[in-house]
């Protein structure tokens, strides 16, 4: 009966863990459309961080795939999946518009940066979040998106770090001086490092070269910046990483290009990226990004 008691007791406690776990991850819906939220366990106060999904992904692709949710949270941080649209509703594939990308976001001219305003005021109010202290990041069409919404509120964001996608230039460049952090491979054939139509991609969009999106964000800060560059490659892969840092007198880099070498269209060390190709073991994309906006929190 003793045995019994503590089983009992132990399967409780499990049980509990679990319903707790549960309750720090919330799908908020906000209008017609919705976030997931993964909630620390120190939610007041608590720094955010908004993961963009990719054209056709969703908030629980993303976060699955990538895996980011696990060290943010250990870190203390607040990460908010936000949902993109479809001409379906939220039946169909998501995009956003990230200018002009991606799908019916673009297609239709839908205010993302307005969602994502009201997203990030939403998570404030709803659970204690320091709205002052708001990154954002994203993979491939998320990423333009991130980098289009840090060009347009350079007030609001201490950080922006896009992955395997570039910011449309001819539509939006940075209006004030924002921290960011560039990751792209050069054998990206969906969004190509020098520019122009990928050869896979599914949009005839013509993207931005990765050095002219670079040279944006360099500018906006509006000061000299010097420049250091190292080479990282300790894996036996077929890869290497170039790291080019931007760095203020105070010695903070504010610009950081990590330009994959043989790198595809993928997020660095995901779960589903060594499947796609093009991966690195060299770097760790939610490593580098947690690093880099560790300077700005």
């Amino acid at each position: 009966m003793r045995l019994r008691g503590v089983v009992v007791a132990l399967v409780l406690l499990v049980s509990t863990a679990a319903v707790a776990r549960a309750d720090r991850q919330v799908e908020v819906e906000i209008g017609s459309r919705s976030y997931r939220i993964d909630l620390p366990e120190r939610a007041k106060g608590a720094p955010v961080v908004l993961v963009l999904h990719g054209g056709g992904g969703n908030p629980a692709q993303i976060a699955r795939n990538s895996g980011f949710s696990g060290p943010a949270l250990a870190q203390g941080y607040a990460v908010i999946y936000p949902a993109g649209t479809s001409r379906r509703g939220g039946a169909g594939l998501l995009t956003w518009n990230a200018g002009s990308c991606c799908g019916s976001a673009a297609a239709q001219r839908i205010d993302d940066v307005a969602f994502l305003d009201q997203v990030i005021a939403d998570a404030v109010r709803r659970y204690g979040l320091d709205g002052d202290r708001v990154f954002l990041t994203g993979m491939s069409n998320g990423s333009m998106m991130a980098e289009l919404y840090a060009a347009r509120r350079p007030d609001r964001v201490r950080a922006v770090a896009g992955v395997s996608g570039t910011l449309d230039l001819r539509r939006a460049r940075p209006r004030g001086a924002v921290a960011a952090l560039i990751v792209h491979g050069t054998d990206d054939t969906h969004v190509p490092y020098e520019g122009g139509k990928g050869s896979e991609g599914l949009t005839d969009t013509v993207f931005e070269p990765v050095a002219d999106v670079v040279a944006a964000f360099v500018q906006a800060q509006g000061s000299n910046l010097s420049v250091r560059t190292q080479t990282v490659d300790p894996a036996k892969d077929s890869t290497s990483v170039t790291q080019s840092d931007y760095v203020d007198s105070a010695g903070t880099v504010r610009v950081r290009l990590l330009t994959v070498i043989g790198g595809g269209h993928v997020w660095p060390g995901a779960r589903r990226a060594g499947r796609q190709g093009g991966d690195t073991r060299d770097i760790r994309a939610n490593d580098e990004i947690l690093k880099f906006f560790a300077q700005f929190r």
